[in-house]
């Protein structure tokens, strides 16, 4: 069978194809191939311009030629790679030789051929390749998709900061809210998340087998090597790789960094479950409406049927996510001692996990865009829920001294419901100045929401 997105083993590659399609560049086996070649092209020109005799700076159409090989790296490039692995089986060999390929007709870059990949393991190439896919990733997709939903949050915040709600505290009746500030605190909680996705420094490191440097100082003994590493990790491109340099390792980064990104990853997924869960609960009470999008079913069977579908997708997503982003985070760190394999085939299902989630958030993106708010569900279910005001009425009580204030208000609305006429008989019958008594009188289920509208407006 050939392989399609009929035939893909993968939903991200199959079923999902379409909706991961700016992820693809960064995270694919192409991409980690491309990133490898950059850092393999990078390092060739920093060490000619190292001031070694043996190996002088190249010529501005020698550095041409090696950056095009970067920037007009194509799937026939990628492709050609694969060729070659398939007589080295080894992949990041396959690279430095088609790099070399790469450089017959030009006598410069021959004459200098043996400086690709010099004193390098494949784990200098790697490490940092990782690096650069998921600075892409996070820059280009991850952090643009949460800043988009973090608008859309934002803008219903504000926009339902007056719209009082019923809240329910352990599924039961509960002091209102608004509906702009339950969605405010899922805001404050998801930005705090994405400042923490966005400031992990990603690491990368150039210092040889077992991470002392040793091939490089027995070429050049006298040689700063590691000022010299730091300069092409740090150094933003194209003179460097921009990221943040490394100075301890084994064979491998240690990938700390990576387990701190994909924690925080995780953290952001966990506090968007929570919030797809919940608004699937307010569809289901009615809160919300979903609007209808012609031709499209809710059931086989059922004609009726508007089922919250995004929002269950993104929980679900989200979930796939979060189950890999913490096996990443828990194995990658792990090494026996100076390097094991495992993490190499572990590695190349990064992209995987951040698919899941940029499926979590176009799924819950286009759930929020389908909401339309049903203000008239949210007052009745508030005025069937007059016990709401003993909280009030038994805290202004105590505040006069009134004893067994809160047992009062117990004894007559617990597990029992509540009319306005029973609950304003037992103001009018309370010790209490009448200033608060008509204070009290003139509350409501829909006005006792505290400052719930000033916070929704405020984030």
């Amino acid at each position: 069978m050939a392989l399609s997105p009929i035939s893909a083993l993968s939903p991200l590659d199959g079923r999902y194809a379409a909706r991961l399609t700016a992820l693809r560049p960064s995270m694919s086996e192409g991409g980690y191939m491309h990133r490898r070649v950059q850092v393999e092209v990078t390092w060739f020109i920093a060490l000619s311009d190292a001031g070694f005799a043996e190996l002088k700076p190249l010529s501005a159409q020698a550095r041409q030629h090696l950056f095009a090989l970067v920037s007009q790296f194509s799937e026939e490039d990628a492709n050609a790679i694969k060729a070659i692995e398939k007589t080295t089986n080894h992949d990041v060999k396959a690279v430095e030789y088609w790099i070399k390929s790469k450089l017959a007709g030009h006598p410069e870059l021959e004459a200098a051929a043996e400086f690709v990949h010099f004193a390098c393991t494949s784990e200098d190439i790697n490490n940092t390749s990782h690096a650069l896919q998921i600075q892409a990733a996070r820059q280009e997709v991850i952090l643009p998709a949460l800043d988009g939903l973090l608008g859309t949050l934002r803008e219903m915040a504000q926009r339902f900061a007056d719209v009082p709600m019923l809240s329910r505290t352990h599924g039961q009746t509960a002091s209102p809210t608004t509906v702009g500030k339950e969605i405010a605190n899922v805001v404050a909680r998801l930005a705090k998340a994405r400042e923490q996705i966005a400031a992990v420094k990603l690491l990368g490191k150039l210092n040889g087998a077992v991470g002392n440097y040793n091939a490089h100082l027995a070429a050049w003994p006298d040689f700063d090597w590691e000022a010299f590493s730091r300069k092409v990790v740090e150094a933003p491109a194209p003179q460097g790789l921009g990221l943040t340099f490394q100075p301890y390792s084994i064979q491998i980064e240690p990938h700390d960094y990576m387990a701190e990104l994909f924690d925080a990853l995780a953290r952001a997924d966990t506090i968007l479950i929570d919030f797809a869960r919940d608004v699937w609960g307010y569809v289901s009470l009615g809160y919300f409406k979903q609007r209808l999008k012609p031709g499209e079913i809710g059931s086989s069977t059922m004609p009726h049927k508007v089922n919250p579908i995004d929002f269950e997708n993104a929980e679900g997503n989200f979930g796939l996510a979060n189950a890999l982003l913490r096996h990443l985070s828990e194995k990658l760190p792990i090494s026996r001692w100076q390097r094991d394999l495992t993490d190499s085939t572990v590695l190349r299902n990064v992209g995987v996990a951040f698919g899941y989630a940029v499926l979590g958030y176009s799924s819950l993106a286009a759930g929020l865009s389908k909401l339309e708010l049903n203000e008239d569900a949210l007052a009745a279910d508030l005025d069937a829920a007059w016990e709401v005001l003993a909280e009030p009425i038994q805290t202004v009580m105590r505040r006069y001294g009134i004893q067994g204030a809160y047992e009062q208000l117990k004894e007559v609305t617990r597990g029992k419901t509540v009319t306005a006429q029973a609950l304003h008989g037992l103001i009018r019958a309370l010790p209490l100045p009448e200033a608060e008594k008509a204070r009290l009188l003139a509350l409501t289920p829909a006005s006792y929401v505290g400052m719930a509208a000033a916070l929704a407006r405020r984030i």
